[in-house]
């Protein structure tokens, strides 16, 4: 919760759940109540983990951005403001849902800002007091884009507000890099240094590391450096949600009828006979059945009847998380 540019402690809001509840801070509805009503903000941090809709958005945006998404809730009460005026280091999509809200946009003061906004608070505060590039109320409906960096504030007019927000976590060239250096890291750099060496000597110490450097960075796999980076990215976003029972019982009674698909946005690699999954499990199979999972690889929903393929391998991946049941059939 957050009001007038203030983040609420968390203390004010949470306490312990009572009998049986080993949590020392779940939310206490009243204390929430209580402080809406006197204007604060209440911020729900990840609805793309939690409302299937909404991930499904999220994880359809970064399938087409190629950039991990996370989407927030903001919930504003009339005539309020929850924050001040800051800026993002991600970009953002804001989503009216409910009410009205005044906004103010203003121009950056980096042009790619990779800190946090309050480690140049007093420069944002100045850049605020002047005129904004910005100012519009959003209604039901009403989109607005702010790149990163972008310093802006809004606070809800008339009745309660609420919107999305849909934080664009932008893969950047020193995240490839990084990548990069792993790979390179990974050679072997173990030898000591020889006794009363001198860093200060780059002729002799420190140029044949770098020849050897140079060489190991032109030996660099771009595929593997590639799959890591999509391996990276697809355990940023959530899948679809899945039912832990059902599936389980689905796997347990697998009838013919049943009709299987793979599990959206569960980022999974067949790579010759080894189906590796994105929480670092592999699956096995056997050759008899790769032409019928490449075919379920493709997201067709397949009756398990006309599946040329071992039953028990369906049902297998189904206990994984890689098929679900169609159930709209």
């Amino acid at each position: 919760m957050a009001k007038n540019g203030t983040v609420v402690p968390a203390a004010q809001f949470t306490g312990s759940g009572g009998v049986g509840a080993t949590i020392a801070d779940q939310v206490r509805d009243e204390d929430v109540l209580r402080l809406f009503a006197d204007g604060s903000t209440v911020v729900l941090q990840g609805v793309h983990r939690t409302w299937e809709p909404v991930g499904d958005l999220a994880a359809r945006l970064h399938r087409e951005l190629g950039h991990p998404v996370q989407v927030n809730a903001y919930i504003t009460p009339p005539q309020s403001q929850g924050f001040s005026a800051h800026y993002d280091t991600h970009d953002v999509f804001v989503l009216q849902i409910a009410g009205h809200k005044h906004w103010q946009v203003h121009e950056p003061v980096s042009s790619l800002p990779d800190t946090a906004w309050n480690t140049v608070a007093d420069e944002v505060a100045a850049r605020a007091c002047e005129a904004p590039i910005v100012e519009a109320t959003l209604t039901p409906g009403d989109c607005l884009y702010l790149p990163r960096g972008f310093i802006h504030s809004a606070a809800a007019l008339g009745g309660t507000s609420i919107h999305l927000t849909f934080g664009i976590h932008a893969v950047t060239e020193g995240q490839i890099v990084a990548a990069m250096l792993e790979q390179v890291q990974n050679g072997d750099w173990r030898e000591s240094m020889p006794v009363g060496w001198d860093p200060t000597d780059g002729t002799e110490y420190l140029a044949p590391i770098l020849e050897r450097l140079r060489l190991r960075i032109d030996q660099v796999d771009l595929d593997a450096v590639g799959r890591d980076l999509r391996h990276r990215q697809a355990s940023q976003q959530r899948p679809e949600p899945l039912s832990p029972v059902a599936q389980a019982d689905a796997a347990a009674h697998l009838q013919p009828h049943h009709v299987v698909r793979l599990r959206r946005f569960w980022d999974v690699e067949l790579t010759d006979t080894d189906l590796r999954l994105p929480n670092g499990r592999t699956v096995t199979l056997s050759r008899a059945d790769l032409s019928a999972v490449r075919s379920l690889m493709t997201g067709h929903p397949v009756r398990v009847q006309d599946l040329a393929c071992d039953p028990a391998t369906i049902a297998g991946l189904l206990r994984e998380g890689v098929l679900v049941i169609e159930t709209d059939q």
